[in-house]
C-alpha cells in the first residue's frame, strides 16, 4: 500500500487484516463511538494531520504526555541530541539519574519524604505491576485492594472485576486472567469509606496495599471526595498495609508535583509508593515508581523484590522525559489551568444551551463529560456506567467532522496543553454548539 495516499479507510482495512482490530490498543479502534479509525501521521503544537490532510485541534494529547504540545523545539532537540549518540547501550547512563533527580525536586514537601528513590521503567502497567510487588514483598502479605473503575494497567491481578459483596474476593475481568490471580485483589466502590472499612475489617492481616488513582481519570474524571485520599493513607497506615498512589495520569500534568502536590503535600501526608508514566517520558515509553528510601531499597539488586527490564532507562526516552520535565515551567501550568477552564466552561454551557442533561466532571486541568447524571452527579464506577453514554457517539463525530479530535470514549479524560493557544481554543469553541445539538438529537441505540 501507497501509505502516502492512503484514506483513513483504506488503512483500517489494512490494518485489520494484520492486527487484532487493526489497533495496538483497544480505544483506538472507535468501538465505542463508531465509524472509522483516524490515522494521525503528524503532531505539531495543539494540532494532528491525519493521512489525508485534514488538521486537528487534538485533545487527546497521546493520552497525556504531549503536556507541552506536539513536537515541542526543545523536545524534540534533546531527542534528536541521544539518538545521534544511540538508542540504547543496556547500560546505566547520566540522563537516568538526571530524570530522578528531577522527580525527586518536583515530589518533596515540608517535612516529607517524598520521592526519595526513583525506579525506571517502560509503562504504566510495568510501574504499577512492580509497585505492587513491592508492596508484597515489603509487607509479607497477598491481597490488594483496588477501585472499581480505576484503571492501573492491564497486569493480570489488576483486571479483577467487582465481587457482588463490599469485601468481596475479585473474580476475573478479562479471559485469559486466573481466577486464583483475580483472588487476591479486591474490589470496592470508588469513594466508599464504609467499604473500605469493612475490607480491613475482614482482611486487614492480609491487605499487602491499596492502590488507586490519585484522582480517576480512566471512568471519566471522578474526583475523590473531601479527604478521601487522606482516609486510604490513615487506613493503611493503621493497619500495616501500603499505599500505592497511581499518578500515571496525573503526574506532573495537574500541577509541578502532580495531583498529590495540589493535595497530599498541603495536607500533610504522603503514599507510601507514587507511580509515575505519560507526561515523565515526553511522549516516548517511560514509567516509574517512587517511594521512601526504606521501601524502595526491597527493589533488586539491594534488596529481594526482583525487577528488570531490557528498556528501562532507555536514553532517547529518558532526553524526553527530563527535556519535558525542564521545560514544564510554573507559567506552563498556568496556561493550561486557564485554557481548560475555559474549554470545560464553554462545552458545559453548549449543552446546556441544547437541553442536554449532563455533570461535568473537572479536576485541575482534566475534565471529562457525563450524561444524564445531573441528578447524581458522578462519584464511582457504577454511576460512570449508568449514564447516557450513547450521546457521546454523535457528539464526537461532530466536533471530528468539525476539525477537533477528541478521546474516542466518554470514559476518558480531555487533554490540553501548553501548545493550545487562542486560535485553537476558538477552533473547540465553534465547534461545540453543534456538536451538542447531535447529542441532544441522539437515541440508545443510533451509533453515530
Amino acid at each position: 500500500m501507497n501509505l502516502s495516499m492512503a484514506t483513513n479507510q483504506d488503512l483500517h482495512t489494512a490494518a485489520r487484516d494484520l492486527m487484532p482490530g487493526g489497533v495496538n490498543s483497544p480505544v483506538r479502534a472507535f468501538g465505542s463511538v463508531g465509524g472509522t479509525p483516524v490515522s494521525m501521521v503528524a503532531g505539531e503544537g495543539p494540532y494532528l494531520t491525519d493521512t489525508e490532510g485534514k488538521r486537528y485541534v487534538d485533545l487527546v494529547g497521546s493520552w497525556g504526555p504531549a503536556l507541552l504540545g506536539h513536537k515541542h523545539p526543545k523536545v524534540i532537540e534533546a531527542v534528536h541530541a541521544a539518538v545521534d549518540q544511540g538508542l540504547g547501550f543496556g547500560t546505566s547512563h547520566p540522563a537516568e539519574a538526571r530524570l530522578a533527580e528531577l522527580v525527586r525536586e518536583r515530589v518533596r514537601g515540608e517535612n516529607l519524604t517524598g520521592a526519595q528513590m526513583i525506579r525506571m521503567v517502560s509503562t504504566g502497567t510495568e510501574a504499577t505491576m512492580t509497585a505492587i510487588r513491592l508492596a508484597r514483598g515489603v509487607t509479607g502479605k497477598n491481597l490488594v485492594v483496588k477501585f472499581a473503575g480505576c484503571y492501573h494497567g492491564h497486569s493480570d491481578g489488576l483486571l479483577a472485576a467487582a465481587g457482588s459483596g463490599v469485601a468481596t474476593l475479585g473474580l476475573p475481568g478479562s479471559a485469559g486472567v486466573t481466577q486464583a490471580q483475580a483472588s487476591e485483589t479486591i474490589v470496592i466502590e470508588y469513594n466508599d469509606r464504609q467499604a473500605l472499612e469493612a475490607v480491613f475489617a475482614e482482611h486487614g492481616d492480609n491487605v499487602a496495599a491499596v492502590i488507586t488513582e490519585a484522582t480517576p481519570a480512566n471512568m471519566g474524571v471522578v474526583p475523590p471526595s473531601e479527604g478521601f485520599n487522606a482516609f486510604i493513607r490513615e487506613i493503611t497506615q493503621r493497619h500495616g498495609a501500603l499505599m500505592i498512589f497511581d499518578e500515571v495520569m496525573t503526574g506532573f500534568r495537574i500541577t509541578e508535583a502532580g495531583y498529590w502536590g495540589a493535595s497530599g503535600r498541603v495536607e500533610g501526608w504522603e503514599p507510601d509508593i507514587f507511580t509515575f508514566g505519560k507526561v515523565i517520558g515526553g511522549g516516548l515509553p517511560t514509567a516509574a515508581l517512587a517511594g521512601r528510601r526504606e521501601i524502595m531499597e526491597h527493589l533488586a539488586p539491594t534488596g529481594p523484590v526482583y525487577h528488570a527490564g531490557t528498556l528501562s532507562g532507555n536514553p532517547v526516552a529518558m532526553a524526553a522525559g527530563v527535556a519535558t520535565l525542564e521545560n514544564a515551567t510554573a507559567e506552563v501550568y498556568r496556561h493550561i489551568d486557564e485554557k481548560a477552564q475555559v474549554v470545560a466552561d464553554a462545552l458545559a454551557a453548549a449543552l446546556s444551551d441544547a437541553g442536554v442533561d449532563h455533570t461535568l466532571q473537572k479536576v485541575g486541568s482534566l475534565f471529562s463529560v457525563a450524561f444524564g447524571t445531573s441528578a447524581t452527579g458522578v462519584h464511582n464506577y457504577a454511576q460512570a456506567q449508568a449514564q447516557e453514554a450513547f450521546r457521546y457517539g454523535p457528539f464526537f463525530h461532530a466536533m471530528l467532522e468539525q476539525g477537533v479530535y477528541l478521546p474516542p470514549s466518554v470514559f476518558e479524560a480531555w487533554f490540553l496543553s501548553a501548545a493550545h493557544d487562542d486560535e485553537a481554543v476558538g477552533r473547540i469553541l465553534q465547534a461545540l454548539p453543534a456538536a451538542a445539538r447531535a447529542a441532544a438529537g441522539a437515541q440508545p441505540g443510533s451509533g453515530k
